[in-house]
């Protein structure tokens, strides 16, 4: 092993970060290396590499919200590699290197501070420096042709997340409920044509107004300043939760869930639900 890939002493090193990131891209590109380096490395692309890196931002929320604090440098590590792998495959490809990727954020990162890094005053609410935000980033969209209010809005989001910044979008040139109790009129009217469309069994059409559903329950959230997602993976971990009390439950009894029915499951379940609650 080339001693620029050993792992450096602190006495070595008296710029770590600057040494532990040239490390990092040197053992990416001996990965990638077409003659020395490993098979899977050198076969993948930019979409084969992309679900993982959807895959690490996730697995960096998830020890977030774990408070997993031991596993977190692992993880942010984990998705620092996919932006170094993409950067890498670029590089081979004449396109850009880790070196740009850096210079555009840095950029970015000045340019939308202008309160920070340039003349305007700090003395501003977090209201109006997201007013500020939003102008600037409108301004960055016109250079890029996009003239469109909605585009810009990456297709790969998650879709509750994409659905919420599309109607953000749409409500900063007034496209917008009043307030709550008006999308919940909406959402009473979408889940009746719901209903319609499962009575006339088209399974298309039944597609169609469950999406809509769904898009209107985004927009519930908005209003009221929940995150969709949070939201659903919060009632994914309490369902997870309970789910696994009642195969404990069922388990000290000598029994496994296809052994009970579900009468014996929901007992169980509202006997976890109130230890929870209690």
């Amino acid at each position: 092993m080339p001693d620029s890939l050993s792992r450096p002493s602190a006495a070595a090193a008296p710029d770590r970060n600057q040494t532990e990131i040239a490390r990092l891209i040197e053992i990416m590109a001996a990965l990638r290396d077409p003659a020395t380096g490993c098979p899977w490395d050198i076969e993948q692309d930019f979409a084969s590499i992309s679900p993982y890196t959807i895959e690490e931002a996730y697995e960096v929320a998830d020890a977030i919200q774990r408070e997993a604090w031991d596993e977190f440098p692992g993880e942010l590590g984990d998705l620092l590699l996919q932006v170094v792998f993409h950067a890498q495959m670029a590089q081979e490809q004449g396109m850009f290197d880790f070196a740009d990727v850096a210079a555009r954020i840095s950029d970015k990162l000045i340019d939308r501070h202008p309160h920070v890094f340039g003349p305007e005053s700090r003395d501003k609410s977090a209201a109006q420096q997201v007013k500020d935000w939003e102008t600037i980033k409108a301004a960055e969209r016109a250079k890029r042709a996009e003239r469109g209010v909605l585009d810009g809005v990456a297709m790969g989001l998650p879709a509750l997340t994409r659905a919420v910044k599309l109607q953000n979008r749409a409500a900063r040139v007034g496209f917008d409920w009043p307030g709550a109790a008006d999308v919940l009129d909406k959402l009473a009217e979408e889940t009746a044509e719901l209903v319609e469309a499962r009575e006339a069994a088209d399974p298309a059409h039944l597609a169609e107004e469950f999406g809509d559903l769904l898009f209107v329950m985004a927009n519930l959230a908005r209003h009221l300043e929940i995150d969709p997602e949070e939201a659903l993976r919060n009632a994914n971990a309490k369902f997870t939760r309970r789910f696994q009390s009642i195969e404990s439950a069922l388990a000290q009894q000598g029994k496994r869930p296809e052994d009970s029915d579900l009468a014996q499951m929901d007992a169980l379940w509202n006997a976890a639900k109130a230890a929870e609650r209690g």
